[in-house]
């Protein structure tokens, strides 16, 4: 098990990426949590197999919605705490 801290940049607070960040980690089983950073930037702690998680970052970028718009995602790899048992959003 892995856990990644990922720090997207752009378009993605106020047009609903937290509520698509959330469902694509139900989809793919990734466990942990999204939130809104006073910066602008958008937290998300994901824990899972690396597989499962390669896959997470790819959906991350979010390439397909026409109204939230990724520039940059910057993601630090670390072992697994398995602290969490669900994906939801923090506020």
């Amino acid at each position: 098990m892995k856990k990644i801290t990922a720090f997207i940049k752009g378009r993605v607070q106020g047009v609903g990426y937290r509520y698509y960040v959330t469902n694509c980690a139900q989809e793919i089983g990734i466990c942990g949590y999204v939130r809104n950073k006073e910066d602008g930037l958008v937290e998300v702690i994901g824990e899972g197999d690396e597989n499962s998680l390669q896959e997470f970052i790819r959906q991350l970028h979010a390439s397909e919605d026409s109204v939230i718009h990724v520039d940059d995602i910057t993601v630090i790899w670390a072992d697994s705490s398995r602290e969490f048992k669900t994906f939801g959003i923090r506020w």
